[in-house]
């Protein structure tokens, strides 16, 4: 036997998403047959002491203190970004141009300017480029993607999103990066928002216009920092002003005259993480939801009068995009499947089949243009064209 390729990663943060991406490469051989195999070279993290245990817990080789010193070393093949908003710009455009590979969490950058920086700098450099919109990579919804694409709901009329959490409704909650402007450049719609627009471009098409809302509900709160998560701890007596959206709301019209509705909150109580989509055709309608993610509602007008109904398809027979990888039939995965999904698709873009896969970077600055636009939209109490 050929003995596979090793790509060796470099991974800049080690708290939630450094956990969810840790975990998938470790698990991606064990699952898929790929051409090249993920090796966890070095985790980077600014505290020595916590990137030194997180290293350790989660299976990396080595650490640094440093990302910069992640373009300086010859053994590191892949940057994968899962800090903060406000420092990805700085990481992937320096990675590129290192010619390194680069993976990064959404949303992709601060505002639609960096954004489009970073997709023509990996371009340039030619290297593989993805963006972590994990959800698209459910096999519910790659099943969703194909009965949209055969036709099998017509013409598409409606598409509908709510992505809604509860997690800061305390109004003692701290004041984390998450809801600092100048680390996150959005609140709830970067957040958020910007998973149900990716699932939106994927199934439905490309967006023409928004009219978008945004509200802050708790104006200021104490001054704190993520503790692992969702969690956090007040760092002491200070209280500051909050400056992003704790809601947001859009309608939108797509390019092929699909009319969406878009809804996302931290405010809504009982919801920890509910994602769902509606999708309305001619022919039929389809839904998901996160909380039940292996299952996918079908209608079809052509059933028999009597017996028409949504109808709930488990995706996880083999026939389901990813469900074959896994275990028998019936046999449901979790979230962590998707990152796990969404990382072989990156690992065959490294091994040179099938070209950059998606979501690259080009529709991480889509998604920005979108987002941008809501929030202008918010601003000026007016409808805004969309324009990439």
């Amino acid at each position: 036997m050929t003995a596979q390729k090793k790509v060796r990663i470099g991974m800049v943060g080690y708290k939630f998403m450094g956990k969810a991406h840790s975990h998938a490469y470790r698990d991606l051989p064990f699952f898929f047959d790929t051409d090249v195999e993920p090796v966890l070279q070095t985790l980077v993290g600014r505290n020595q002491n916590a990137v030194r245990l997180a290293a350790e817990k989660l299976g990396w080789l080595s650490y640094e203190t440093d990302w910069r010193r992640l373009l300086e070393r010859d053994d590191i093949d892949v940057v994968d970004i899962g800090t903060p908003n406000g420092s990805h710009a700085e990481i992937a455009i320096a990675a590129a141009k290192a010619g390194k590979h680069v993976l990064c969490e959404k949303p992709l950058a601060m505002n639609t300017l960096q954004a489009k920086e970073m997709w023509k700098a990996a371009e340039q450099a030619g290297v593989v480029h993805m963006i972590c919109h994990n959800y698209r990579f459910a096999p519910a919804v790659q099943w969703a993607k194909k009965l949209i694409q055969e036709g099998v709901l017509g013409d598409i009329y409606h598409f509908r999103a709510q992505y809604l959490q509860d997690w800061i409704m305390d109004p003692q909650f701290p004041l984390v990066w998450r809801m600092r402007k100048e680390v996150t450049g959005s609140g709830t719609l970067g957040d958020l928002m910007a998973h149900s627009i990716d699932l939106a471009r994927f199934l439905v098409g490309e967006i023409r216009e928004v009219s978008g809302l945004l509200e802050t509900f708790i104006k200021t709160r104490p001054v704190g920092e993520m503790s692992g998560g969702l969690e956090a701890a007040a760092s002491g007596g200070a209280v500051a002003e909050v400056d992003v959206d704790d809601a947001a709301a859009a309608l939108a019209r797509f390019e092929n005259g699909a009319v969406g509705v878009f809804e996302a909150t931290r405010f809504a109580k009982g919801n920890r993480n509910g994602n769902r989509i509606e999708i309305n055709g001619s022919k039929g309608s389809i839904r998901w939801e996160m909380d039940r993610m292996n299952n996918l509602e079908l209608y079809l007008e052509n059933d028999p009068l009597g017996i028409q109904g949504f109808r709930s398809i488990t995706c996880t027979e083999g026939v389901h995009p990813y469900a074959g990888a896994y275990w028998p039939a019936g046999h449901p995965i979790g979230y962590e499947h998707t990152f796990i999904n969404l990382m072989h698709e990156f690992m065959r873009g490294i091994s040179g089949k099938g070209g950059n896969p998606s979501p690259s970077f080009e529709d991480g600055y889509r998604n920005q243009v979108v987002l941008e636009a809501i929030e202008q939209s918010a601003t000026a109490g007016a409808k805004v064209a969309i324009t990439y």
